[in-house]
This record gives structure tokens, C-alpha cells and sequence, in this order.
């Protein structure tokens, strides 16, 4: 026997052997496909259990048993790594949205390990239903397993934008992957956004931050900002934590991500041993089912916010989460921006349908030759019956039927096969029942596969209805940061609308979502939640400062593109997650683009007392927010406007009264102050309302029964503050109590909102310039139970182009009526003058 010797390198072979071992630890074990967010361990875990056929919907099953059937049919790397996969996706503190629901101990935060496979159970969760959908119709690639027995899908056809919701991490040779969970409602948003045809710009401001399933916070927006752009950046995250300054204690509630407690713990008794933290006196850990919940013991002349601060410094209470956002693209592995993410799953989405509606055209065309041959069969039943009976084998009464009436193999085949039950009428009805429908659905499918904008539109909905189903609020707050680069470069300053609801819901949308009607239409939804009703709007831009003013006379900020943006539909982002509230309710809020000293704030409370102030006493941002005026006992905060220290305000009653007044009168105050007198209140039953600046000619007045009117601001008198006014606008009758003032000119528009969440944009020339003391003109038609829950003025220059096919809609609805005339306003109630003068 010749031996056949090869003269190799050694370093030729080991660089090659190298190379190969490498690529098989990336593609095979490492990192995660961009397409389903998974590694093949996960998949092969979640396929063998649907092939197991242990889903949401069935008992658990062992965990040894889905162990020991993937490892015999799919991952030949060992029962540890298929056991610790599986434990992973099960763990609450680990996932963001669990994929597997696990039965028994599976570990805890602790940092307890889980009990062994044999004591557990398991099951796919419900979301994993749409990770593994429509794998049977040919949706995907299949290859072979390790031993070539079986084959096993080569990625799974995800209906999840599961990547980025549960992230995923890990180390192969030569690189990392390191990816954040994300909230699935704001990826969900920001995935039809992109199909709408959203830039990257757009999409970061969809989609604020990674949402971690330890909750925590996130402290800066630069390292978030990086990841998305670059595919790279390093967030600061720490946990929440709250002093009681009752027990003299600091609470912790929540870690970092994959932190366990006990380091935590461990942590802050190093760092008091070492003398690091002064000022701690004990730890308990009360944490249990409910929650978290860590408390540290101070001493009592210890500092709270200081060892809180120390806390951050030295402990593992705060951290950072480097982001490498590499995954398999092709079986290349890439750093991917959150943008490019996004866009290769919605290319995988669209092959995913374009195969699934392909996979169920050729069924259905399938079904429907079966059927047409049916029909034949049925309509010469008596002969075929015959010929049946007269034939051989099936052989012969096979090419008997081929050849006397003209059918295919396939068909021949299923008319032999059809049971005599089905000869009766009404199974001939039912074939030609199922034969109509086929073609419908043939004719659709066909359709889809013809216009990618309907596969689109398929995959929109498919993502909204899985939004609807397990999107939640985020759990990881985000704190601006000092530091931070200049987010607003990214964002274009746009016009936009900010819609405030009674329960503190806050969402941001586009100006031209509300289009222009006439007065007295029944308007647009403008989308809140059960139960709930708008409170204000407000008109301004995406670079501006909010001001938040509440009840409680403290003042907070918010920029304004960190306000969530949503369609008109949507309920938007609570207060609460946005701003440090506590037990008190926003009430007023401005736009400020910057904090002039030459501008001031003029506020107003229930019972008439008003403040006025420099602007620049609020340029110092804080989180935390600031006492904004110091309130009587039994007293709130109402409404606050901007001036320039030299205008005059009318202030209005719910029960119609009004005093117009030069802001002078009331001198600067600083923070802390009270204020002084604005209106005396008539009445105990009466309150303040609304403050508006004069500096638009004339006053617009809405009531809470839909009417309204304008009455130009010289009929006002200048009086000093602190008298009781005039009558404004009549409150008996059909008007109800009023709502609330604006200062308007003709060319504005507003936009006013009931309480059942109805929205009418209408000219401001629609709405009668009138006395002081009548009654006004339809605003917005209202339901026997709804109320006007407020409005807002939209100025010129905020204003688009009317649509005019929508106008036209609107006119020829019968929900708009004319200018009232003279007749109309005195069978309404309207006062002449003379009865104005005697009134006053």
C-alpha cells in the first residue's frame, strides 16, 4: 500500500483549524440570528417543545423530558446547556417577556440556582405562539440535525421583533454580543413607524431606551443614543431606591440588571466595613413574593441624600450595561444600529408572509381542483355509479373516470375516495359552499402576493394585535444627565400637539392629525382611556421646555420630544413615569423655549389669589421638580401664563365672572411667596377657572354644555385686582358652568375636547363676536352624558391647509348650525344692551 504524504505547515493548519473552530462557536453557539433573536440552543429548545406539542394552552411537562428529546434529536453539545437555556427563558429577572412558563424553582434574583431538571416542569409561554407560528407552511429553511436522522428548522418565522424585546448575550472567539431588552409596545411602535416610512431620527424618538426587566434607571441618554446610531455604547445604570425620612431608612426596590441582591447586600457591607459609606446602622431584607424590598437603617445624624449618593458610587446599586449589538446577518455577524435592526426583521417579516400566503395559494388551488372534480362527479352521479360498479380494480375505474369525463389522476382519485354519505343535497351544497370560498381566497392571495403594500399592512396588524395583547409600561425609568450630547440635533424642532388626560395620561402628536371643521360638528376621536377624559392641550415645539405647574403649587420640566409621540388614538405615557409626582395632580403647563429675565409667570388659584414672578427664577432644571408659590390651606393651583411684565389679564369664574386687571398690580414675588388678591369670589360655590393675558382683541368663553362665544376685550373694563368683575357670560340654562377663557384673534383656530375623548378643530371666525353678558352659539354638539372637558387655541402660524373634503363632509352632516341671528340669540336669552347696563 503507497502512502500518500501532504507537506503542510503546521501554522497553515492550525490558523485553518482555528478559523473553522471559530465560525462554528459564532454561527452555531454564540450569537444570536437578527432575524427570530435567537441561538440555535434557544430555537432548537422552543421547536422540540412545539413538536412535543407542550404549549401555553397544555400541562407542563418534566423538564428532563424536553432535555432529553432535543438533546437527542437537535444540540449535541450536553444536558447542562439545553437545562441552563431553558431555565433562562423562564426567569422572570432575566427576560423581558418570558418564552417558556416554568413550573418549580427556576432560581431567583438571589442568585439561588434552580433545582434540577428532574423536579421541574415547564411549558411554552403564550407569546412563544407567535415566535413558532406558520412553521408548517413553509415559512422557513430546514436542515439537518447533528446525526442527519431528522431535520430542524434553520430559523424560526417570529412574528416578535424578538431581538431587541428580550435581547440577548453572549461570548464566541474574537467577539461579543451584548444586546438589551427593550419595552415590546415602543418596539412595536417604532417597527410600523419604519414600515410608515420613519427615518432613524423618528425611530429614536419612538423608541427612548432599553427597558430591562429589573426595572432600575437608566442615568443619561448618550450612551442610548450611541448604541442606536452605531451599533456600540455604555449606559449607567442603577437601581431605585427612595428615603423614608419618617423611619430615617432608604429603601431599595429594585437592582441593576443581571445583578443578584445578595451582591448588592454583600456589597454595602464591604463598603461600611471599609468605611467607604458612613452613616448606616443595619440592613434588613423584607423583600418577598410582591417585591423587592431592602431596607438600609441610618443613623441619626447621617445624611440621607449622601449615602444614597455613596450607595451609587460604591455598590453595585449602580453599574454600567455595555451594548454590542452584533447578531447574524447571513451568518455574518454584524454590529447593527437599532435602525438597521428593525428594517432586517421587517424584510424577514415580508418573506415570512410572501412564503406563508404562497404555501396557503397552492393549498387552496389544490383543494379547489379536488372540488371542481367533486362537482363533476356529483352532477353525473348515476353514470359514474354505473361505470364504478362495472370496473375491475381501481385501476381500471381510475382511467375510466380520466378518460369519459375529463378529470385528473388527482381528482379521480378523490371521487373514488368520497364516501356515499357525501351524495346526499346538502353535502353537494356544502362542496359548492367550500368551492365559493376558496375562490375568494385565491382571488385575495393572490392579490397579496401582487402588492407588497398589503404584505405590509399584514404585518402591521399582525404586530399591532401582539402590542395589544402583551405590550405593558416600561419598567426602567430614564434620567437626563449632564453630560449628555445634544439629543435635539436628532430631532427636528416640529409644531406639534401635547394632549394631557384627567388620569395624568401625556402623549405628543402631530398638528395635522386634527384636521379643521365648522362649529357645532360632533369632531374626532381624540383617544383616551375608559373613564378618562382629556384635562388640556397645548400648542408648541419639539425643542421647547414644558413647565408642569401642579395643584400643589411645585413646578417640574419636561423637554418636549420626551413627551411619547402617538397617534390620536392612543392613550399615551403616564405623568407619573415621566415626572416625580407625589400625591399631587399637574394642573397648568407652558411652553418656554428659553429663560428670559425681561418675561415673567403670572399664576392663578381656585380662590382668586395670583402671583406674578421672573421666568428666570426657574431656569435651574431639576428632576425633582420646585415650589413654584405657596398655597392656603384648602387652595390650588389653577392656571399659569407667560407675559412680558406689561400686559393685562382677565381672570373668570365657573359661575361667570370676570375682572380684567394690569399684571402691575400684582408686584414680584419670588418663589416661596403666596401671592396677593386676584378676584373676589361672590359666592362659596364659585371658583376660579381660567387666566388669560389680554393680548389679543378679543375674549373666547367656553362652557361645559358645548356653547361659547368671543366678546371683545374693551368690553372688559380695567379695574384694580381684587374686586369681584363683571358677568362674562350667562351660566343658566342651556350653558352650564364655564370651562375656561383664551384670548383670541380671528385668524386662530381651537381645538376643543369633551369628556368622552371627542375632538373639533374649527376656525375662530365661526364663533360669534358678542356681548358680555349673553349666552353664545354652539361650540361642539354633545351627548346627553358628556361634558366639554377642554380646549385649546391652535394660532396662525401653527395652522395647515384646510382639507377640504373633510370641511365638505362635515357641512353636509347636519351636526353644523348657522350664525345665530338676532331673533335666535333673544330666544336663546341673550340680553339687549340696556339689560346689560342694568345688570352690571
Amino acid at each position: 500500500m503507497t502512502e500518500h504524504i501532504i507537506k503542510r505547515s503546521i501554522e497553515d493548519d492550525m490558523r485553518e483549524s482555528y478559523l473553522d473552530y471559530a465560525m462554528s462557536v459564532i454561527i452555531g453557539r454564540a450569537i444570536p440570528d437578527v432575524r427570530d433573536g435567537l441561538k440555535p440552543v434557544h430555537r432548537r429548545v422552543l421547536y422540540a417543545m412545539h413538536e412535543m406539542g407542550n404549549t401555553h394552552d397544555k400541562p407542563h411537562k418534566k423538564c428532563a423530558r424536553i432535555v432529553g428529546d432535543c438533546l437527542g434529536k437537535y444540540n449535541p453539545h450536553g444536558d447542562t446547556a439545553i437545562y441552563d437555556s431553558l431555565v433562562r427563558m423562564a426567569q422572570p429577572f432575566s427576560l423581558r417577556y418570558m418564552l417558556i412558563d416554568g413550573h418549580g424553582n427556576f432560581g431567583s434574583i438571589d442568585g439561588d440556582s434552580p433545582a434540577a431538571m428532574r423536579y421541574t416542569e415547564c411549558r411554552l409561554a403564550k407569546i412563544s405562539a407567535n415566535i413558532l407560528s406558520d412553521i408548517e407552511k413553509e415559512t422557513v429553511g430546514w436542515t439537518d440535525n447533528f446525526d442527519g436522522t431528522t431535520k430542524e428548522p434553520v430559523v424560526l418565522p417570529s412574528k416578535v421583533p424578538n431581538l431587541l424585546i428580550n435581547g440577548s448575550s453572549g461570548i464566541a472567539v474574537g467577539m461579543a454580543t451584548n444586546i438589551p431588552p427593550h419595552n415590546l409596545t415602543e418596539i412595536v411602535d417604532g417597527t410600523i413607524a419604519v414600515i410608515d416610512g420613519a427615518d432613524e431620527q423618528k425611530l429614536i424618538s419612538i423608541v427612548t431606551g432599553p427597558d430591562f426587566p429589573t426595572g432600575g434607571t437608566i442615568v443619561g441618554r448618550s450612551g442610548i443614543l450611541k448604541a442606536y446610531t452605531t451599533g456600540r455604547g455604555i449606559v449607567r445604570l442603577r437601581g431605585k431606591a427612595h428615603i423614608d425620612e419618617k423611619k430615617n431608612t432608604i429603601v431599595i426596590t429594585e437592582i441593576p440588571y443581571q445583578v443578584t441582591k445578595t451582591s448588592v447586600i454583600e456589597n454595602i457591607v464591604e463598603a461600611v466595613k471599609n468605611k467607604k459609606i458612613e452613616g448606616i446602622s443595619g440592613i434588613q431584607d423584607h423583600s418577598d413574593k410582591k417585591g423587592m424590598e431592602v431596607v438600609i437603617e441610618l443613623k441619626k445624624s447621617a445624611n440621607a441624600e449622601v449615602v444614597l449618593n455613596q450607595l451609587y458610587v460604591h455598590t453595585q446599586l449602580q453599574g454600567t450595561f455595555g451594548i454590542i449589538n452584533l447578531s447574524l446577518v447571513d451568518n455574518e455577524p454584524k454590529v447593527l444600529g437599532l435602525y438597521e435592526m428593525i428594517r432586517l426583521f421587517i424584510e424577514f417579516r415580508k418573506e415570512i408572509v410572501r412564503k406563508r400566503c404562497e404555501f396557503e395559494l397552492k393549498k387552496a388551488e389544490e383543494r379547489a381542483h379536488i372540488l371542481e372534480g367533486l362537482k363533476k362527479a356529483l352532477e353525473n352521479i348515476d353514470e359514474i355509479i354505473t361505470f364504478l360498479k362495472k370496473s375491475k380494480d381501481i385501476v381500471q375505474a381510475r382511467a375510466g373516470l380520466v378518460q369519459n369525463y375529463s378529470l385528473s389522476e388527482i381528482q379521480a382519485n378523490a371521487i373514488l375516495e368520497m364516501k356515499l354519505s357525501r351524495l346526499i343535497a346538502l353535502e353537494r351544497e356544502k362542496i359548492e359552499n367550500e368551492y365559493q370560498e376558496l375562490l375568494k381566497k385565491i382571488t385575495w392571495l393572490k392579490d397579496i402576493l401582487a402588492d407588497v403594500g398589503k404584505i405590509l399592512q399584514i404585518i402591521k396588524d399582525e404586530l399591532l394585535e401582539i402590542r395589544n395583547t402583551y405590550g405593558d409600561e416600561r419598567r426602567t425609568d430614564i434620567l437626563d444627565s449632564e453630560d449628555d450630547i445634544d439629543i435635539e440635533e436628532l430631532i427636528p424642532n416640529d409644531e406639534t400637539v401635547v394632549v394631557i388626560s384627567n388620569r395624568g395620561y401625556v402623549k405628543r402628536v402631530g398638528l395635522d392629525e386634527y384636521k379643521t371643521q365648522h362649529r357645532g360638528g360632533k369632531g374626532v376621536m381624540g383617544g383616551t382611556k375608559d373613564e378618562d377624559f382629556v384635562q388640556d392641550v397645548i400648542i408648541t415645539k419639539n425643542h421647547n421646555y414644558l413647565l408642569l405647574f401642579t395643584d400643589q403649587g411645585r413646578v417640574f420640566w419636561l423637554k418636549v420630544y420626551r413627551v411619547p409621540e402617538s397617534s390620536r388614538y392612543a392613550t399615551g405615557k403616564t405623568l407619573v413615569s415621566l415626572l416625580d409626582l407625589k400625591d399631587e395632580k399637574v394642573t397648568s403647563w407652558i411652553s418656554v423655549d428659553r429663560f428670559d429675565s425681561g418675561e415673567y409667570l403670572v399664576m392663578c388659584t381656585k380662590k382668586g389669589t395670583v402671583k406674578r414672578i421672573g421666568l428666570n427664577n426657574f431656569g435651574n432644571v431639576r428632576r425633582g421638580g420646585i415650589r413654584a408659590i405657596t398655597l392656603k390651606e384648602g387652595d390650588r393651583l389653577i392656571e399659569v401664563r407667560k407675559t412680558d411684565g406689561k400686559q393685562e389679564m382677565v381672570i373668570a369664574t365657573k359661575k361667570g365672572q370676570s375682572i380684567r386687571f394690569s399684571e402691575d398690580d400684582a408686584r414680584e414675588i419670588g418663589r416661596t411667596g403666596q401671592g396677593v388678591r386676584g378676584v373676589r369670589l361672590k359666592s362659596e360655590d364659585d371658583e376660579v377657572v381660567g387666566l388669560a393675558v389680554c393680548k389679543k382683541p378679543a375674549l373666547l368663553t367656553i362652557t361645559e354644555n358645548g356653547f361659547g362665544k368671543r366678546t371683545h376685550i374693551d368690553e372688559y373694563r380695567l379695574q384694580t385686582r381684587g374686586g369681584s368683575g363683571v358677568i362674562n357670560i350667562k351660566t343658566e340654562g342651556r350653558n352650564g358652568e364655564v370651562i375656561g377663557v383664551r384670548a383670541v384673534e380671528d385668524s386662530d383656530e381651537v381645538i376643543v375636547m369633551s369628556s368622552k375623548g371627542q375632538a373639533i378643530r374649527i376656525c375662530m371666525k365661526d364663533i360669534s363676536v358678542i356681548g358680555r353678558n349673553t349666552q353664545g352659539v354652539r361650540i361642539i354638539r354633545l351627548a346627553e352624558d358628556e361634558k366639554v372637558a377642554s380646549f385649546a387655541v391652535v394660532p396662525k402660524s401653527c395652522q395647515n391647509e384646510e382639507d377640504e373634503h373633510e370641511m365638505e363632509s362635515v357641512k353636509s352632516d347636519g351636526n353644523n348650525e348657522p350664525e345665530a341671528t338676532v331673533e335666535e340669540n333673544k330666544a336663546d336669552g341673550q340680553d339687549t344692551e340696556s339689560e346689560k347696563e342694568k345688570s352690571e
